[in-house]
């Protein structure tokens, strides 16, 4: 985790403004020490957030944050040159009411060599142009905002909540509209294996799960979605083999592989949650995944 952190904080002082911008860090129940990376940068503020959760780690930020804009990026993640000044640009230009989330890529870490878990999650991972332009909503990895708003919509829930979904869907029904802003780019690495992969997910499904039963909807159309998970391996695998973000047949196909166990695992835990009555998103909950 330090090194990630160092890695991060290296790319967003390389920014264009950043010599204008409050970086705050804040350490959310980590296990490991992060005092080597406060003698390195001590013109950082580092907070600590006690309680796990993402969403309540961000919330600490901004509190201590007195900037016109906020810019959210996870401390794993490494930003591309221009990350900055587009998110405020972006912000600058809509006014008071701005949201906007940019593009996340895949951190590979050979380009010539991917493996099976990279060339999946290369296409799959992070579609944020799809998730805000289709479902409405931004990863907060990579989410900019003007700061009036977070006070406006209120504060990012809680580790049971999936606190990214749940807080753009509460800021699209105050009236707020979210744009997707393809320069404001940041780089994640890929999942280590495939059972970081599954417990994400796991994670997800629970979410998914709590919110259908909050919604009252029917148990049929949630096991509808679970027998959909099948045929979806053909039509997102072709999808993975035609993309451009993955080169080679071959590592293209192993993408597809990791596609096709991973939609079986969720068709399957779909399934399991529904009987699982004394889990919650807390229950899978690993800061690094």
């Amino acid at each position: 985790m330090p090194d990630a952190l160092l890695r991060c904080l290296a790319s967003v002082k390389a920014q264009d403004g950043s010599e204008q911008a409050q970086i705050i860090v804040v350490d959310n129940a980590s296990t490991v020490s992060l005092d080597a990376v406060r003698a390195m940068h001590d013109d950082v503020t580092f907070l600590t957030e006690p309680k796990a959760g993402p969403g309540l780690a961000r919330n600490t930020g901004v509190a201590a944050a007195s900037a016109p804009v906020l810019a959210f990026i996870d401390a794993d993640c490494r930003a591309e040159a221009g990350w900055l000044m587009a998110a405020v640009k972006a912000v600058e230009a809509a006014g008071p009411r701005a949201v906007v989330g940019g593009d996340v890529r895949i951190d590979f870490g050979d380009v010539r060599r991917l493996t099976a878990i990279e060339a999946y999650e290369a296409v799959f991972a992070y579609r944020q142009a799809m998730y805000i332009t289709k479902q409405g909503f931004s990863g907060t990895g990579n989410l900019a905002m003007a700061t009036p708003v977070h006070a406006a919509v209120g504060p990012f829930a809680g580790i049971d909540t999936a606190e990214d979904r749940d807080w753009c869907q509460r800021a699209t029904a105050a009236g707020y509209r979210i744009r997707y802003v393809d320069k404001m780019r940041v780089y994640h690495p890929a999942r280590p294996d495939f059972a970081s992969l599954t417990l994400k997910w796991q994670r997800h499904i629970r979410h998914d799960w709590t919110d259908h039963l909050a919604a009252g909807r029917p148990r049929w159309r949630w096991l509808l979605r679970a027998a959909l998970m099948l045929p979806s391996i053909l039509v997102d695998g072709t999808r993975l083999l035609l993309s451009d973000r993955v080169q080679g047949l071959r590592t293209s196909w192993r993408g597809v592989t990791v596609l096709a166990r991973l939609r079986w695992f969720r068709a399957g835990e779909m399934r399991r949650a529904m009987h699982a009555t004394d889990e919650t998103g807390a229950t899978f909950w690993n800061p690094q995944v």
